[in-house]
């Protein structure tokens, strides 16, 4: 089940606003760490950035691994074997 919070924050004169620490954590974000923001009709979604990253690589990696022939472990353990040997030759 997916926990919702809900919180505020104050939009400060140069546009910034200091994210609630019950955000952070649940982001998973720390000083430093970037977010992405995305902006729908009248929403904005917030996702630590490295997170949404990988969502984005998955997405785009969906289904690339058939298309290569691998179906199965078995074929990821031959795929790495002959990338060795030919790295040795």
């Amino acid at each position: 089940m997916t926990t919702m919070l809900v919180d505020n924050a104050k939009v400060m004169a140069k546009g910034q606003i200091t994210l609630p620490k019950d955000i952070r954590e649940a982001l998973g974000v720390k000083t430093g760490d970037r977010v992405t923001l995305i902006s729908r009709d009248n929403q904005v979604i917030m996702m630590n950035s490295a997170v949404y990253a990988m969502n984005m690589l998955q997405s785009a990696m969906t289904g690339e691994a058939e298309k290569a022939g691998l179906r199965s472990d078995e074929d990821v353990v031959d795929l790495i074997g002959k990338m060795r040997s030919e790295e040795q030759a």
